[in-house]
Order: structure tokens, then sequence, then C-alpha cells
């Protein structure tokens, strides 16, 4: 059987790539080698940075390159386009125009799902960086299937979260930080918690919350295993 040849923008940062190929791993039934799914992958930690370019308004625009590293993923043989970073979904519309194959939009996807899942009109608790509130990102997407999103007001908190993470790897300090904004949308009535941020993705089972936790990058590897067909 031909395998769908995923490519995937990467080094957003490097160890959420690593997690997003993991995963794949071990959703995939594989009894060989063979039986895996092919990856190309473009880590390229240079993508200018996307919480300067939104909440400084500073640095290089993002989009070009990733539309640039989308060409060469197709170019390389990809049937089909990932990112495992929620925030870079805001140029999804530039990496699509720049390429004749499908992109797997991590964060509507998720949304899609939650929603079939809690129901229209529900609240739903976003963890993920500022720069998806600033842009409307997740606000934009769960209003589109009915839903509102809600973030913790401690936003600096949730920053000081990803630049640990990314510094330093997960550690203590920011488990806590991101339990504490957990708390705050648990208490705010929301019906589920959205984990939107692929460096909170390493963390997330240490999160705990009476309502459930959805990690927007569980779901794209259930939908990569799909689009291959083992789904």
């Amino acid at each position: 059987m031909k395998r769908s040849k995923v490519g995937i923008l990467g080094g957003m940062g490097p160890e959420a790539t690593i997690l997003l190929q993991q995963r794949l791993l071990d959703a995939t039934v594989a009894f060989d080698d063979s039986d895996h799914l092919p990856l190309l992958i473009d880590m390229n930690p240079q993508v200018p940075s996307r919480l300067q370019w939104f909440l400084k308004g500073s640095g290089e625009d993002p989009g070009p390159i990733l539309a640039s590293m989308a060409q060469g993923l197709q170019d390389a043989g990809a049937d089909v386009l990932t990112m495992p970073c929620n925030t870079a979904h805001y140029f999804a519309p530039q990496i699509e125009k720049a390429v004749g194959i499908p992109l797997l939009n991590m964060p509507s996807l998720a949304a899609h799902d939650i929603t079939q899942m809690v129901g229209i009109g529900s609240k739903i608790g976003i963890l993920a960086s500022p720069a998806t509130d600033r842009i409307g990102l997740f606000r934009n997407i769960f209003s589109a299937y009915g839903c509102s999103a809600v973030y913790p007001t401690a936003q600096d908190e949730v920053l000081d979260a990803i630049k640990s993470i990314k510094a330093n790897g997960p550690s203590e300090a920011s488990v806590h930080l991101l339990q504490r904004a957990a708390d705050y949308l648990a208490h705010n009535e929301v019906k589920c918690i959205v984990v939107g941020c692929s460096e909170f993705s390493l963390v997330k089972d240490q999160i705990k919350a009476p309502v459930p936790i959805v990690d927007t990058l569980d779901v794209l590897v259930n939908y990569i295993v799909a689009f291959d067909g083992q789904g």
C-alpha cells in the first residue's frame, strides 16, 4: 500500500516537532519499519518569532518563510502538510495559497472535534500563547462553531511558562503556572480546556481539571493517521 508522505513545517519549537513525531509513532499500528508513516520534516528553528511579531509588532514577518517551507515540502513529495504550532496557523491562508496540497489545520480540526463533544454555545477554555488571543485565532475559530473562547486573565504567567519551556524544557514552575491558569478556566465554567500551545503539550498530562483537556497536537495526530487511511 502506498503511504502518504507527511510534510511537517517544524522547528516552532524543536521539542514540539519531535513530540509530534513521537505521538505519530505511538499512534501507528506497526510491525516493522515499513509500517510507519514517511515524514518529510523541515526543522527550521529560524522561522521568525511569532510572539515578537504579534505581541511586540517587531521582527520579520513569518508568513513568507512558512509559505516557502511549504513549497519545499511539496516539491520534495509531500502529500499533505502539518504544522505543530498553533500560533503559526494565522498564516495558514498564505501557506495554502503557495501549494496545491492540503494543510491539516490543527486548531480548526480541534475546534470541530471539541464542538462535537461539548455542543454549540459552550465556553471553551484556552491554554495557549497570548499571541493567539491578540490575533483572535481561537476566538474566531470557535465562534464559527457557535462557541466562545475564554482565556486566563494572568496572560503574563502563561507567556512566562512558554518562554521557560522553550529555554529550559518542562519544569515544576511551568507546570504550576499552567495549573493556576487551568484552575481559573475551570472556575469560569468552561466545558473543555484546550491545550493550544505545543510547548504545553509537553506537560499536558501533569495538568488536572474537572473538565476534559484536549490537546490540539493529539487531534492533529488523529487526523494524520486518518488521512493515511489507518484511522
